[in-house]
């Protein structure tokens, strides 16, 4: 039997690519987490069979206080989360925080979705249900006591959370508003 030479296909490379590492530059720090609160699947029965189109619902925040969310539909769950941070990025509003918690108690309402946030000492941690979680996270709040009333649809749950958090004020706001001291405030 006769022995084979080993072929030589030129100089050795690490890894599989064959035209050396990929450079894609300096890795730059995104300025918002997001996070996918929820996906759908939407069914269109045509003539042909069944049609699915996804809609997906993203929160993205700083931590800081800086929020946002948003929504995409498309052919493809990529495409949607896509769209939907876009989306998102659009629509950032910044919400006050003070000891990592809210000012005051505030009820956000939305359509028949209804959150009612509230301050939490310090050490309290987020007690809240998954889509309110997503947006008070994100915003940056480590202590907020959260009740969700009525609709459960994650949108709707969203977009009440959301309006809640922008009626929020600081003391230096409302004496600003009444043209009054901070101390007067407090009374």
């Amino acid at each position: 039997m006769e022995q084979r030479k080993p072929r030589e296909n030129g100089p050795r490379r690490n890894g599989p690519r064959k035209n050396g590492p990929r450079r894609n530059g300096p890795r730059v720090e995104k300025e918002f987490e997001e996070r996918v609160v929820t996906i759908n699947r939407v069914t269109k029965v045509v003539k042909g069979g069944r049609k699915f189109r996804f809609a997906a619902l993203v929160v993205i925040g700083d931590k800081k206080g800086r929020v946002g969310f948003g929504t995409g539909k498309a052919n493809e769950v990529p495409d949607a989360i896509r769209k939907a941070s876009e989306a998102a990025k659009r629509n950032v509003i910044n919400v006050p925080i003070i000891h990592g918690t809210i000012p005051h108690e505030i009820n956000g309402i939305y359509g028949s979705g209804n959150v009612f946030l509230r301050p939490a000492s310090e050490g309290t941690g987020i007690i809240a249900g998954g889509p309110v979680r997503a947006v008070v996270e994100l915003a940056g709040y480590s202590d907020i006591i959260s009740k969700s009333i009525g609709s459960r649809t994650p949108i709707n749950i969203v977009r009440a959370t959301v309006e809640g958090l922008k009626l929020l004020k600081t003391v230096q706001q409302v004496a600003e508003l009444r043209d009054k001291k901070v101390e007067e405030i407090y009374g």
